[in-house]
């Protein structure tokens, strides 16, 4: 009787490890706060693999780029020592050159544009592009319109960021149209930046509102000018080898997890920016809101002029008058 027992607590125990050994775990990560629409972005798409994989899958969340920057974490993906990330496009350049026409400034009228064309097939073709690079690109997501802060003067044009030292993302678009409105460029990873502010390092940055909002850049900067100069995407990376093991349904999981995670994150972005400019300025921040758009668009003539060069003014413009 006591062996019966005996084998029978032995069967569960070996059933239990079963299922527990049967549960993959895997790393994504951010270089925001989890209070953030990054961290809305993650948390909800580890959320959404665990409950359409029944659990079999789930996925670790990492915040403030505890795991690396930007660069490092698309670095550990490609490479596979991490499965995933949720990245702006601000080190996407280095690995999938393509992409770098989605960072050119004003490219895009408005989020809805952004998003249309994104969604659509431009956006659509541009992902498959992520394969040969060892990256499965999951969903575009969003960070937003990045506007400029400083510790120095309210910038109302283009004249006024003229010697202003900026950190700017790794990114050479970004820092080849930056160069164009007279800023001092310093490309930094993103979570040295706070310390690079407080310090003095740097006078500014620029960033959407749910960024500036999320890192608390408010304790550091005294102006902010909604420039809205460029739309920073989004994208849910994961390494293609990764991918390319799970089952049909758990490919259609990841993927379908990733869309509702992208549609939250959009939701928060758009949260962010409707009350972002009384909650910077209830914080104490200078906010220049109507800044002459018009000659920041003047200012990067020659920029654009090289940008048509590099990626044909034919792309450009089919992006810029996609409806």
């Amino acid at each position: 009787m006591k062996l019966s027992k005996l084998l029978i607590g032995l069967t569960l125990a070996v059933g239990f490890v079963a299922s527990a050994s049967a549960q993959t775990v895997m790393k994504i990560s951010i270089s925001t706060s989890q209070n953030s629409h990054q961290g809305v972005g993650i948390d909800t798409f580890a959320k959404e693999v665990e409950k359409r994989t029944g659990g079999r899958y789930k996925v670790q969340t990492f915040y403030n780029g505890s795991l690396g920057g930007e660069r490092e974490s698309v670095e550990a993906v490609q490479l596979g020592t991490q499965e995933l990330t949720l990245t702006s496009t601000g080190p996407i350049p280095n690995f999938v050159p393509d992409a770098k026409i989605l960072d050119i400034p004003f490219l895009f009228r408005d989020k809805a544009h952004a998003r249309a064309v994104l969604d659509g097939p431009i956006g659509q073709e541009m992902l498959v592009k992520f394969e040969p690079k060892g990256f499965k690109a999951l969903a575009w997501a969003e960070n937003g319109f990045r506007h400029m802060t400083n510790s120095k003067r309210p910038v109302n044009t283009p004249e006024d960021l003229k010697g202003l030292k900026m950190r700017t993302m790794e990114n050479p678009v970004h820092v080849a149209a930056y160069k164009g409105f007279g800023i001092i460029t310093t490309p930094m990873a993103f979570p040295e930046v706070f310390t690079a502010l407080q310090q003095g390092t740097v006078d500014g940055q620029e960033n959407p509102l749910s960024v500036i909002m999320s890192a608390k850049f408010d304790q550091v900067q005294k102006y902010l000018s909604l420039t809205g100069h460029v739309y920073s995407p989004c994208i849910f990376l994961m390494n293609k080898a990764s991918f390319d093991k799970l089952s049909a349904a758990d490919k259609k999981a990841f993927l379908e997890a990733a869309k509702v995670a992208a549609q939250a994150n959009r939701a928060r972005v758009d949260a962010d920016d409707a009350s972002g400019v009384a909650d910077l300025r209830a914080k104490g921040m200078n906010v220049v809101e109507n800044v002459d758009k018009a000659k920041f668009v003047a200012a990067l003539g020659p920029v654009n002029a090289e940008f048509e060069k590099q990626f044909g003014k034919a792309n450009i413009d089919k992006i810029r008058n996609f409806k």
